[in-house]
């Protein structure tokens, strides 16, 4: 028989130590390694007398008669993130700060796809079914003939998915962090059990072909709480971003092996639940006021979609000895480089500055194409001098000051001729043989170093470092 031993789990990265820390050697993290009983044995080989089955290999040009179609929800933005629908037997992970939506979210997608006869299941770990109820009143979905149940032992629920006469094609488990397997002796959410829980439900899942989504709480930091082994056993992980304070929320992929990554989805918190937005570019840039100073809208790519936000910047004279540099929704240590460059190739001072830089309505951008932007804002912000209202910008900066191209140039152009820009500062567009021209309607101002943004901007260029404002 196997005797039990204490370990030492990080609940963080998963890596096992003999003793307790307060501080995790792997990752850094400080207070997240706990006690856990495992079962251990003798770590013999295979030279047992007990033989392993012989494999099966299939063909990869044969056993073609199995045809997996997507499961559609019919929400465009969520299966946009998924890449055009859930893919029978995947597995989705999605994670997000509590009260973000993720519960509404999903059950708003379960249902829809009950109400197009895909047989659903949504199981909760936190609520109970009236609960779960009350809240599809809420949203006005109490007549689906959605399938719910509140439990939390793993075996439990893959014995009723195994023995349920209904053709079950998606189950949604709310969360994963709530489930355990009674073999395991160790608390619901530890690293043991979510990996296994885990493990378990998606070995189930690939074998009757059924797609299961888990819903995953989430650390100080944002990121998926537990091991990172989760993200990689799953076939797609999405963020539900968003602050609470704001009325929309962003769903982002930052995996999927059934479609591109990157790609967001936007919904709009309502008293009926997330309701899609179509045009998110309309939405952000809603209540853009043009004739402020610091204010520069970015052409920027998600995905595979084009987004149009506002990039804000205020400079305030600072009496302090190191000037305050406040980010949301962008790179600190960017705005750092660009600031350098700014002063170092331009000469346009800004050390002596207090700097707050804001993408407009809370989303976060991640993409060096907001550099131009960045840069139009500050030196607008700098000389008081609203920029044109017609005009966008996107390029990434070197650090000698030169501006480099980014991906998908002509999309981006495009969404900003389709919501009315007429102008365009940009970087030098190389020609490439066998390359479409650009069909927009939109006048490029092309530039190649940051000098020439200053001077289009009206800056006094000078690299003495002297002051120009």
């Amino acid at each position: 028989m196997a005797k039990s031993q204490k370990s030492y789990i990080c609940q963080s990265c998963g890596s096992v130590s003999s003793r307790w820390a307060g501080k995790c050697e792997a990752c850094g993290e400080w207070n997240t390694i706990a006690e856990e009983i495992t079962e251990s044995s003798a770590p013999k080989g295979l030279s047992g007398k007990q033989k392993g089955r012989v494999i099966e290999f299939s063909d990869l040009r044969n056993n073609r008669q199995s045809e997996y179609r997507r499961l559609l929800t019919r929400i465009a933005e969520f299966d946009r993130v998924t890449g055009g629908g859930v893919v029978p037997g995947g597995a989705i992970l999605i994670g997000g700060d509590p009260g973000i939506g993720k519960s509404t979210l999903l059950l708003q997608a379960v249902c829809a796809l009950t109400k197009n006869n895909v047989e659903c299941a949504y199981i909760s770990g936190e609520e109970s079914i009236d609960q779960i109820r009350m809240r599809a009143d809420r949203l006005g979905l109490g007549d689906t003939s959605l399938k719910l149940a509140s439990a939390t032992n793993v075996r439990d629920i893959l014995e009723t998915v195994r023995d349920s006469k209904q053709n079950i094609k998606l189950i949604v488990i709310d969360s994963i962090q709530t489930m355990f397997v009674d073999s395991i002796d160790s608390a619901p959410g530890t690293v043991t059990q979510v990996r296994t829980s885990a493990q378990e439900i998606i070995r189930m899942a690939k074998s009757y072909g059924i797609a299961v989504v888990f819903v995953g709480h989430v650390t100080k930091d944002g990121q998926i709480a537990g091991p990172r082994v989760l993200e990689h056993l799953v076939d797609t992980v999405l963020y539900f971003e968003g602050d609470r304070s704001h009325h929309f929320r962003i769903l982002r992929a930052v995996k999927n092996r059934f479609g591109p990554t990157d790609e967001i989805g936007v919904f709009e918190m309502a008293e009926q639940g997330l309701i899609e937005v179509a045009n998110p570019s309309a939405l952000f840039l809603s209540q853009r006021h043009e004739d402020a100073a610091g204010s520069a809208v970015l052409a920027a790519l998600e995905g595979t979609r084009p987004l149009l936000v506002e990039v804000q910047a205020l400079v305030a004279p600072s009496s302090l000895a190191s000037p305050r540099r406040a980010v949301l929704g962008w790179d600190h240590n960017r705005l750092a480089m660009i600031v350098a460059v700014l002063e170092t190739r331009c000469g346009v001072r800004l050390s002596n500055y207090d700097i707050f830089l804001n993408i407009a309505g809370g989303i976060r951008i991640n993409e060096p194409a907001a550099d131009l932007a960045v840069a139009a804002a500050l030196i607008s912000a700098l000389s008081n001098q609203p920029l044109p209202a017609d005009t966008i910008f996107f390029g990434e900066i070197g650090l000698a000051g030169e501006i480099r191209q980014v991906a998908q140039s002509d999309i981006r152009l495009k969404e900003s001729a389709k919501l009315g820009f007429e102008r365009a500062t940009i970087p030098v567009l190389t020609k490439r043989k066998g390359s479409k021209q650009k069909d927009s309607n939109i006048i490029t101002n092309e530039i190649s170093h940051v000098r020439e943004l200053a001077k289009l901007l009206g800056a006094n260029v000078n690299t003495n470092d002297e002051q120009n404002f």
